[in-house]
């Protein structure tokens, strides 16, 4: 997208919308909007419930986790267990961790989400200070050195650190290997001694469920390239109608994806009634 924008601009003419379905992805387009930078149409896939509610809570909570432990082998019972930003994909996170066993303890910078990781249960504090408590560190937050070194050095002998909100960046692992010896100790594990005192980096920082698991399950990734491809229907079909800003599905299509995902699964719901739809549409009965 930004590579089109920057680069190949001679392409954008020809171009009759883009969809997008990360939650990074979303960020930067936003930020074009908002610049007066973008030149066509995106449609915010990620915005789908059908994404973002299921891929990111479902897939990446249960893929994370699943990375995590291919490259460790650790059990997360018992462990003081840091989840770095509050959004689908930390919801995911905190959740699946909880259910094996593990003390979550929440960071964020966004005050509702911090508040509502903290009436979901769990501890939430500054990264300062979750940072000399943890053993397991999870970043989910799409931003850049969420763990610095700074709290690097504050950590226990042998804490686990892992990202899967985005790129290579959310760990600072390219400070650390200027400080720090290293050497790899299983296959997506290495091992950084600073200061007498050794911490582990999964999968070289990288998305911890593809570097060293296999992603999402298939069956909540179908919901979410289902919507990739309606989305792409739904721009051609309003071709040269569409505003030329980040604009979402309509809710009937994020629907429609969830009745398909429904059949697949064989599961049956009901249907509001003739009397309901006017109940629920009218203003002249009930409060």
């Amino acid at each position: 997208m930004s590579e089109i924008h920057k680069k190949h601009r001679h392409l954008i003419k020809e171009i009759i919308a883009g969809c997008e379905e990360t939650t990074t992805g979303i960020i930067r387009l936003r930020a074009m909007e908002k610049g007066n930078a973008l030149k066509y149409p995106m449609i915010a896939v990620n915005d789908n419930k059908t994404k973002h509610l299921l891929d990111n809570f479902y897939g990446t909570g249960q893929s994370t986790l699943d990375g995590i432990l291919r490259a460790t082998n650790i059990l997360f019972a018992g462990k003081n267990l840091v989840v770095c930003g509050y959004g689908s994909c930390g919801k995911g996170v905190s959740l699946r961790a909880k259910g094996m066993g593990a003390n979550v303890i929440v960071t964020e910078v966004n005050p509702f989400r911090a508040l509502q990781a903290a009436l979901d249960g769990f501890r939430v504090m500054q990264i300062k200070e979750a940072a000399k408590i943890g053993d397991i560190f999870i970043t989910v937050t799409g931003n850049k050195n969420v763990i610095d070194i700074e709290h690097i050095k504050l950590m226990k002998d042998c804490a686990v650190l892992a990202n899967s909100g985005h790129f290579d960046a959310e760990i600072n692992v390219n400070e650390l290997k200027k400080i720090a010896k290293s050497r790899r100790v299983r296959h997506f594990l290495d091992e950084y001694v600073l200061n007498g005192k050794k911490v582990y980096v999964c999968g070289e920082g990288r998305l911890v469920n593809l570097a060293a698991a296999e992603g999402h399950p298939s069956e909540v990734m179908s919901t979410s390239f289902c919507g990739q491809a309606l989305a792409c229907e739904y721009a051609v079909k309003n071709k040269g109608k569409l505003p030329i800003k980040v604009i979402q599905l309509p809710e009937e299509i994020d629907d429609h994806i969830a009745r398909l995902q429904l059949e697949a699964m064989e599961i049956k719901i009901d249907t509001l009634t003739k009397e309901q739809k006017t109940y629920l549409e009218s203003w002249q009965e009930g409060t």
